[in-house]
């Protein structure tokens, strides 16, 4: 583990969500574009490279994510059935956040639009199929 990085940084947020993507390490690196997402700990658990956690700062909170382990259990499935949100917080430039995640290769599977409840809200896919949304209240 590189030296910046700490042993066990603190989970952020109430709720922090941990992902099993084919491909952590390379999910690693989009996120830190798309995202500016901070790497904060990483650990290699696999002789054939295959991430056995990693642990990410996005917008204040906590996300964690590791290659799928079907030997323990863990196997590979295409993600589904939950969205990560990024709430941006009023005075910050939601059009820049999904302008950056487009940019790296994200996917719009709902553009930027102010929805009937006020809120400017998106919806886009990272290219390890994890689908995202990000939320700005009016």
């Amino acid at each position: 583990m590189p030296s910046d990085k700490i042993a066990n940084p603190p989970v952020k947020g109430g709720i922090a969500p941990y992902i099993s993507v084919d491909g952590a390490s390379a999910a690693s690196e989009f996120y830190k574009r798309a995202f500016a997402a901070e790497e904060v700990a990483r650990m290699q658990g696999a002789a054939d490279g295959r991430l056995l956690h990693c642990h990410l700062y996005i917008n204040g909170a906590s996300v964690m994510l590791s290659d799928p382990f079907p030997e323990h259990g863990h196997a590979a499935v295409k993600p589904a059935g939950f969205t990560l949100n990024i709430n941006i917080a009023p005075g910050d430039d939601i059009a820049m956040w999904f302008g950056r995640a487009v940019d790296a290769g994200c996917t719009i599977v709902m553009p930027l639009e102010k929805m009937f409840w006020g809120d400017k809200y998106c919806q886009i896919r990272d290219p390890f199929g994890v689908l995202w949304s990000m939320n700005q209240a009016a």
